[in-house]
């Protein structure tokens, strides 16, 4: 049997096909407006409390939460060429293309142009995401949050939110996937960071 060309990297969890893997280039006054707020990424695996953490953080300090994952449910649903490929991805517990996620992104933050500032949750999932997003936003995040939580915690959280949530993406393989590339391409210990890095743990 032929190996999977949905995998790339030697298993890394990635998925290399057509869709785009740059993000669309920002017009000028489109980075004007996001010159100003601030940036904040908060990263960690799969149930990490990630998300509750971005929530508390949102209500607190007045700033808009970027979900990655919610937007990326949102279009899985969608009955399009694009939706149902995300959908399959996602499925598998795979990375979605980084053009896909930047425009994503891009998109979202440019719909709250009054925002005071930005919580970017489960992003970037690799430095290349992190190096794309400073080449089309032009600027660096401010801040990067890491929640580093035990692997049979996070697997444990995932399964008992997809029973109560009925999300497709916690069934049990796919969970394991989506640790074993985050675990892989994890940037929370990377030395090449420039960016000041607070590593909290999400217990």
């Amino acid at each position: 049997m032929g190996r999977d060309p949905r995998r790339a990297a030697g298993g890394m969890g990635l998925w290399t096909s057509k869709l785009p893997q740059k993000g669309r280039a920002l017009r000028p006054q489109e980075k004007d407006i996001l010159r100003s707020p601030l940036i904040i990424f908060m990263m960690g695996g799969p149930a990490c409390g990630k998300g509750t953490q971005c929530k508390n953080m949102a209500t607190k300090y007045g700033l808009c939460h970027v979900g990655l994952g919610q937007l990326l449910r949102q279009e899985a649903q969608r009955s399009t060429r694009r939706g149902r490929k995300i959908h399959d991805i996602m499925l598998q517990g795979l990375l979605v293309p980084t053009g896909i996620i930047l425009d994503m992104i891009s998109n979202a933050m440019l719909s709250h142009p009054e925002s005071r500032g930005f919580l970017i949750n489960g992003f970037p999932r690799e430095l290349r995401q992190a190096k794309e997003f400073e080449r089309i936003v032009g600027r660096a995040p401010d801040v990067v949050i890491v929640l580093d939580c035990s692997m049979e915690t996070m697997v444990r959280r995932a399964l008992r939110r997809g029973r109560l949530e009925h999300r497709a993406d916690d069934c049990e393989p796919a969970i394991r996937q989506r640790l074993e590339t985050y675990y892989t391409l994890y940037l929370g210990r990377s030395s090449s960071r420039e960016h000041f890095c607070q590593v909290l743990l999400g217990r």
